[in-house]
């Protein structure tokens, strides 16, 4: 799994209006809001705790530690590490016997590689689930990877967005924020990639978005290529700055 960008791994644009594409995982790639919540059912029941809908609708788009708190908050008495831990590992192992692929991620993911166009995916969660959406996909279909570990803070903190845009820009000459979709699913990620200055598509699942939320927003990916996401950019292309 990329863990950063490199000099080979990183293609130039087919269409230089757009520069690459960032991706949310959970609820955007794949649909493992289920899975997150029967896990943290099973988890709260183990220590004879009702874990409500609407407890589990807040944790979405959430880093992972701020879930864990929720939780240990529930009554379930064991460190933010362990109960994270054992959140992640009961998802990873669902994913691996079925990989819930949202609709039309996958043929987007595949016509972006084919034109040419860089791809990172932004999460929340940690290598060990990553690593098996990654290892899912065709050879290449992600230049970088930034997880969960990987910052300070967890969306709706701009700090991933930031840091992926960062090592991209190390390859991509020229790189700017107004030229990079980042795809969410929640709240937290939508505010995450506005925040760093990303053109940001809401593709809602498990929580519909607020009315508002994104200036971008389509209810399935299903059916959309490259030139869909080009439309989303500015109309204009000011000149770099020098």
């Amino acid at each position: 799994m990329p863990e950063h960008a490199s000099a080979n791994s990183v293609r130039s644009s087919a269409d230089p209006s757009l520069q690459a594409v960032f991706w949310d995982m959970d609820g955007t790639i794949v649909d493992t809001e289920p899975y997150w919540i029967a896990a943290e059912k099973d988890l709260a029941l183990s220590f004879g705790v009702e874990w409500t809908e609407a407890q589990a609708e807040a944790m979405v788009g959430q880093a992972l530690e701020f879930g864990a708190g929720m939780l240990r908050k529930a009554g379930v008495d064991l460190p933010v590490r362990t109960i994270v831990d054992r959140l992640i590992n009961r998802v990873a192992d669902q994913v691996r016997q079925d990989v819930p692929w949202r609709p039309g991620a996958r043929e987007l993911l595949a016509g972006l590689k084919e034109a040419g166009i860089p791809c990172g995916m932004v999460t929340m969660s940690e290598p060990v689930l990553a690593k098996v959406i990654v290892e899912s996909l065709p050879a290449g279909s992600f230049d970088l990877v930034v997880t969960g570990d990987m910052v300070d803070a967890g969306k709706p903190h701009p700090e991933a967005y930031l840091q992926a845009f960062e090592t991209l820009a190390r390859t991509v000459p020229d790189l700017r924020p107004d030229r990079v979709v980042a795809i969410e699913d929640s709240l937290p990620g939508t505010a995450s990639a506005r925040a760093a200055g990303l053109v940001t598509l809401g593709i809602p699942n498990f929580v519909p978005l607020p009315p508002g939320t994104v200036e971008h927003e389509w209810d399935t990916l299903a059916g959309r290529g490259v030139r869909d996401l080009i439309s989303l950019l500015p109309a204009t292309v000011p000149e770099p700055a020098r």
